[in-house]
């Protein structure tokens, strides 16, 4: 099974994910310990509750058989019409679809799991005290269900992928344990000899 919160780290950096979720490494850090304090809230299920009308379900375990996935939605909004919306919590700011592609995962787990099509969720950002509303196209959930493949290969394979060592790392709470700066070294001495023993 690939859990769903992979599919984020993966999007932001796939050796970190390797680590995380191959290799089991965890660290926290200023970005991780904010994210964690924002979520108090809604990892509370007994704070389920009605607001605006819609029935807003907290900490809902997700899964689908179908394509391996498991986790859980931070909120499924339940319409009076019926519509069931996830919704995801970042603490902070916009970065690249790396929360589309989490809250489109789980939008299928959900369609599998209820029987019920999704068209759409949000993302609240605290950073911007905004919801984002994402939809559920053809391409998204494409480019989910491929990046899920990518992280059932690289879980199977065992292999850990390369070292970015870019500006992503320097935000990373696992850059002691990938050292990203060692590996871009090793690659820059493989290339010398190769060029040295073999041209």
């Amino acid at each position: 099974m690939v859990q769903i919160a992979a599919i984020e780290h993966y999007e932001y950096c796939p050796r970190q994910c390797a680590l995380i979720y191959c290799d089991g490494i965890w660290e926290e850090n200023q970005h991780t310990i904010k994210g964690t304090r924002a979520h108090r809230r809604v990892d509370d299920r007994t704070a389920s509750r009605t607001e605006r009308g819609n029935r807003s379900l907290r900490a809902v375990p997700l899964w689908s058989e179908r394509y391996g996935l498991s986790g859980r939605s931070d909120v499924v909004e339940v319409h009076p019409s019926g519509n069931v919306y996830p919704v995801e919590y970042k603490s902070g700011v916009r970065h690249g679809d790396a929360a589309d592609l989490q809250l489109c995962a789980q939008a299928i787990c959900l369609e599998e799991m209820l029987e019920v099509p999704i068209k759409r969720g949000a993302v609240w950002y605290g950073g911007s005290r905004r919801r984002r509303q994402v939809a559920f196209t053809d391409a998204l959930r494409r480019r989910t269900l491929d990046i899920v493949g990518l992280i059932r290969e690289q879980m199977t394979s065992g292999i850990l992928p390369d070292a970015p060592n870019d500006a992503r790392c320097k935000q990373c709470q696992l850059r002691h344990h990938c050292l990203p700066e060692v590996v871009a070294r090793q690659r820059r001495v493989h290339r010398y000899l190769t060029r040295t023993l073999f041209e």
